[in-house]
């Protein structure tokens, strides 16, 4: 009787859900570096201002805030002057909103690209949420430039040993964007209609966060439920860092940790799911 045959290699998919490929990422460095200035650059090519339009969105829309929820709504801001208390929020959430948006539309926006070459699919949301920090950090310096003004006119007392842990708040708008965004992608791979709720969803968490009010105006359940808005924690602790106001605690940022970390995971696990399958679909 003949022995069955014993195969010689056995080839496996060892794809895991949890798999970050930060080794395979890293070898494509090189690649993500091309994405960066492809997203920085593209997006100023036929215009007359250019760059110059990180400093005059921030700016404008400060503006409206301060008339609008400043002047008519009159909002309190716990003592801050009120456009750096505006500037600060729009700074923020100006970095959140478009690394989301962004990284939302990573499977739907490069069919093209995934369908002809391979390369790890996590590096352009990656690069994405890169890019968008090179403009955070021109918006970051309008924001400096003007802190230094009030601070110098003593309307504002910092927490200086705070201030130390801004890296880790952008770090973590960082990490939720991406996370938010992988889910968000990999969904609209089949579920088209979320392409057209995203934007509005948006504006609407954006009033869902303490950007134009502080979290201590909030009362009864409406403070209770911000307190699980990931993004609560972190603007409360910068404008407690920078500006020396607002209602803070550490819990409140640790919360907002916990949350981040596992809307990322869940993220992750989609993202690499949808990315051996999305061709069938996009």
């Amino acid at each position: 009787m003949d022995q069955p045959q014993k195969w010689t290699e056995t080839i496996e998919d060892k794809h895991s859900l949890f798999d970050l490929k930060l080794k395979e990422v890293w070898r494509y460095k090189d690649l993500v570096y091309m994405f960066v200035k492809r997203d920085f650059v593209s997006g100023f090519k036929q215009t007359i201002l250019g760059p110059i339009w990180f400093f005059i969105n921030p700016i404008l829309t400060t503006i409206v805030y301060l008339i609008v929820f400043g002047k008519i709504a009159n909002l309190p801001t716990d003592g801050a002057p009120k456009l750096l208390f505006y500037l600060a929020g729009v700074t923020l959430w100006n970095y959140f909103s478009s690394a989301l948006t962004g990284t939302s539309y990573t499977f739907s926006g490069n069919a093209a690209i995934f369908g002809k070459v391979y390369f790890p699919r996590l590096v352009t949301p990656i690069s994405i949420v890169i890019s968008n920090l090179m403009r955070f950090g021109v918006q970051m310096l309008l924001f400096v430039i003007v802190w230094i003004y009030y601070l110098s006119k003593g309307e504002i007392h910092p927490n200086w040993w705070w201030i130390l842990i801004t890296p880790f708040l952008i770090l973590l708008m960082a990490v939720f964007a991406l996370g938010t965004g992988m889910i968000f992608s990999s969904l609209t791979t089949k579920y088209k209609d979320l392409n057209m709720i995203l934007g509005f969803g948006v504006s609407l968490y954006m009033y869902a966060t303490p950007v134009i009010y502080p979290a201590s105006a909030l009362t009864g359940v409406f403070k209770k439920v911000s307190y699980y808005n990931p993004l609560t924690g972190i603007f409360e602790c910068f404008k407690y860092s920078w500006l020396g106001v607002g209602d803070f605690s550490p819990l409140m940022l640790g919360i907002s940790t916990i949350i981040i970390f596992i809307i990322f995971m869940i993220g992750l696990i989609i993202f690499n799911k949808v990315e051996k399958t999305f061709m069938d679909t996009v």
